[in-house]
């Protein structure tokens, strides 16, 4: 699971427990600038052909940490219990998006789409 908070401009993504072994990373901070668009899926893709593996974990319909080349660019996921999952669509990053599971989807979601329709000075 991945915990999301803010410092500053930046949107911080804190992998937590054994995720980070599995999915080769611990923290990601996107720019708030930088990310495009939010919103929930409670059903992602993660099944046998969605996505080559680059580094992580994947265990088809199971569970998924990672980077996998996925929609023509690189996705990070982390997603244990789909029905928490949020899509968070990034712009100007190595990353075109990150798939992650979160304790309130719908909460997570809120906050993100605040700040990046908020307007910045």
């Amino acid at each position: 699971m991945v915990e999301v908070s803010v410092e500053g401009d930046r949107v911080v993504f804190e992998v937590n427990g054994w995720d980070k072994l599995w999915a080769l990373r611990s923290r990601l901070e996107i720019p708030v600038a930088h990310i495009k668009g939010v919103h929930a899926d409670p059903a992602p893709a993660m099944g046998w052909f969605q996505g080559i593996k680059l580094a992580g974990t994947n265990m088809p319909g199971i569970f998924r940490a990672g980077m996998f080349y996925q929609d023509h660019g690189i996705v990070f996921w982390d997603v244990h219990h789909p029905e928490r999952t949020i899509v968070v669509e990034l712009e100007h990053e190595h990353l075109k998006k990150l798939v992650v599971e979160v304790l309130d989807p719908e909460q997570t979601v809120r906050q993100i789409a605040a700040m990046i329709t908020a307007p910045r000075g």
